[in-house]
């Protein structure tokens, strides 16, 4: 575990669990949900790395420029799914750390994600919030469809609101795969701080996001999520049989890529990278 200082803030990593933020606390208040001692799994942390693709992929399998590729599921429950690429089930490596910073990477090996590539995830500790930058090489000689994101777990209440500019959201099916596009506000009008509580569960990809991000408690501000320009989409989770959390993902691309026009994936050359940044500001 590391953890990072600067004045009453202060951030635990674990890398051996995805490079994930284990808890982050400012002025003795949990800012994200925090991680129970034990865990293994990187869904139930306080954020974890998306790479090198967000979200799922319809029963894994996709051609890009002429290659067939078959995932393996990796979420299970006989989800059939593989979501989320693979750095998020895999051990980072600590390359550098100081009282404030630290540097993680992890390296894939070409298998049935048939590239190789680096992932390099730095944590940037400031006095009332957190910098986080994620990149990916590709070190593979062929081209290779890159995404990046992250998967920040927030505490809810029933006075939760979330605010935030979108110009849409993607309806999804029972698998949480989008289907049809929906301009404007469906069911949740974020842009007006809509509360997170809702009565069926919310696990949909909205388009045209702005990069910005408040969330409140009634009508008092207690953070704001800033990311970099290329995430223009923001995927909101808010589950039903867990009301104490949700989460606010910004993302360079759609759920389900390359079976959707223009969904934001990358295609980086040998040698090419790719980053994204996510902010978080303690009002």
């Amino acid at each position: 575990m590391l953890r990072l200082s600067s004045n009453e803030t202060t951030l635990d990593i674990c890398p051996e669990v995805a490079g994930s933020i284990w808890r982050f606390v400012h002025q003795g208040r949990d800012i994200m949900r925090p991680t129970a001692d034990g865990t293994t799994d990187a869904l139930m942390t306080a954020s974890f790395p998306l790479v090198p693709y967000c979200n799922r992929i319809r029963n894994g399998e996709f051609a890009f420029e002429g290659k067939k590729v078959r995932l393996s599921p990796n979420l299970g429950n006989g989800h059939p799914h593989p979501l989320h690429g693979q750095g998020w089930r895999q051990v980072w490596q600590v390359i550098e750390t100081s009282a404030t910073r630290a540097v993680l990477s992890y390296v894939h090996d070409a298998d049935e994600w048939p590239w190789a590539y680096e992932a390099v995830l730095v944590y940037e500790l400031r006095p009332a919030g957190l910098r986080a930058y994620l990149s990916v090489k590709n070190l593979s000689r062929n081209t290779m469809p890159a995404g990046l994101g992250f998967h920040p777990y927030f505490n809810r209440t029933r006075q939760t609101r979330l605010k935030a500019v979108t110009t849409g959201i993607w309806r999804a099916d029972d698998d949480c795969l989008p289907v049809s596009w929906h301009a404007g506000v469906l069911r949740k009008d974020w842009s007006q701080g809509d509360l997170v509580d809702h009565e069926v569960a919310i696990d949909h990809c909205y388009t045209g996001f702005g990069g910005r991000a408040e969330i409140f408690e009634g009508e008092r501000s207690v953070l704001t999520l800033r990311a970099s320009p290329d995430c223009k989409w923001m995927h909101v989770f808010a589950p039903l049989d867990h009301l104490d959390f949700f989460c606010v993902e910004p993302v360079n691309h759609m759920p389900d890529p390359f079976n959707q026009p223009n969904s934001g994936l990358k295609c980086l050359k040998a040698g090419e990278t790719s980053m994204v940044w996510m902010d978080i500001a303690v009002n």
